[in-house]
């Protein structure tokens, strides 16, 4: 860090700050609508169901539009992609303030999710960039703190705000905080030097396949990709359902689900909090082992939990635990092709996203036929077979 901020005269700091900001307000977009949804088929005159495609549609948006991405960040430049996303995701989401139409809500949901879903993945490619591998994974793990408060927020907030002040007035709220955000990016963008520039040499112009070939050719980088697909799934094919065990085993109201589901955030933060003494400790894959058995002993708790009173602090070990495993992913994803950073780190993150989607539909026939208790099971022993798998790795590879 200090050999390029003084080639360049900037430093990253600020920058990744800023960044921070933008994740914050793209994170609380993916989970907003979920506590909105009631509001807004009333006031569209739809149904619930109905409704719950602008849902699908963001993440659906979100999640395939960083497959392809990736060549263009390499190509033109992380910060400044990013930044120009930022900008467009501020107009559209102002117009899912102003939709008069569910289609039309629709189509703006669909509009956010190709912008905001440049922002996470260049902000890590960025850092990978600019941030020694030795101290990239705290980075990283500061940074988090702004996704996980905007995924708190978009959770818990989203649905206060929107008894107190109506559903659109959340989006335009969300739109302003996009709009600091863009602002902010720019400004860095034009006065720091360091937000246009690369910590390897920069390589002459190839086609975009070129970029996509360079990631698939490493068998590192494919692992990690393959990793980060089955720990995604895995992690909320079972956590989407922790809620609705919990109301049909236990009887808990929904205003309590979401208090306890929330919790999950709390360990994320507590992660973030203590990066630096975590690393220090158990090194990266330590962090990683550690990650494992924690999601397995608290999803073991989760399914054989006697009193509900107990999800709370099982809860927040899955998210202390998740973050601990996927952080230690995440940073490998910034390290494992670094001609084609943007590239890589983006399909990472598609991985991530297609990872998701699969598991939670099959979790959900597996909920319906089974019950909760085998999927908390299966997905912590699964977990821990990942973490324990990567730990190896990681100390293979540093050993070699």
């Amino acid at each position: 860090m200090s050999t390029l901020k003084a080639a360049t005269g900037g430093s990253a700091g600020r920058a990744i700050a800023f960044l921070a900001l933008a994740a914050f307000a793209a994170q609380a977009m993916v989970r907003v609508t979920d506590s909105l949804l009631p509001q807004i088929a009333a006031d569209l005159h739809v149904t619930v169901g109905a409704a719950s495609i602008v849902v699908t549609a963001y993440l659906l948006a979100h999640g395939s539009v960083q497959l392809v991405i990736g060549p263009i960040g390499d190509r033109f430049g992380k910060y400044r992609c990013l930044s120009i996303a930022a900008g467009c995701s501020t107009l559209m989401v102002i117009a899912c303030g102003l939709a008069p139409s569910l289609p039309v809500l629709v189509a703006a949901r669909l509009g956010s999710g190709l912008a905001t879903g440049w922002i996470v993945p260049f902000a890590l490619a960025f850092m990978g960039d600019v941030i020694p591998y030795e101290r990239r994974q705290q980075v990283i793990g500061r940074f988090l703190s702004g996704q996980i408060l905007g995924q708190l927020f978009g959770q818990a907030a989203g649905g206060v705000l929107g008894d107190l002040f109506g559903w659109r007035n959340v989006f335009f709220l969300l739109a302003g905080l996009l709009a600091v955000a863009t602002t902010a990016l720019l400004t860095e963008y034009w006065r720091n030097p360091i937000t246009r520039a690369s910590a390897a040499p920069k390589p002459p112009p190839r086609h975009f396949v070129a970029d996509y070939a360079a990631v698939l050719r490493s068998r590192w980088a494919r692992r990690v990709i393959v990793m980060a697909f089955f720990e995604s799934g895995l992690m909320f094919g079972a956590f989407t359902y922790v809620g609705a065990d919990l109301h049909d085993r236990f009887g808990v109201n929904f205003a309590l689900v979401g208090l306890f589901v929330g919790t999950f955030a709390i360990g994320g933060l507590i992660y973030s909090l203590s990066v630096h003494v975590l690393i220090q400790r158990l090194g990266a894959a330590g962090l990683a082992a550690c990650g494992g058995v924690l999601l397995a002993l608290a999803y073991a708790a989760l399914a054989f939990e006697p009193h509900y009173a107990f999800a709370p602090l099982a809860i927040t070990t899955v998210g202390l635990g998740f973050y601990m495993l996927h952080n230690t992913l995440q940073t490998n994803a910034t390290q494992m092709t670094p001609e084609a950073r943007g590239t890589a780190v983006s399909v990472f993150s598609a991985a991530l996203y297609l990872g998701q989607t699969a598991a939670v539909a099959v979790g959900g026939a597996a909920f319906d036929r089974f019950g909760a208790m085998p999927i908390f099971v299966a997905s912590g022993a699964l977990l821990l077979a990942i973490g324990l798998w990567l730990s190896s790795e990681l100390r293979r590879r540093a050993a070699a």
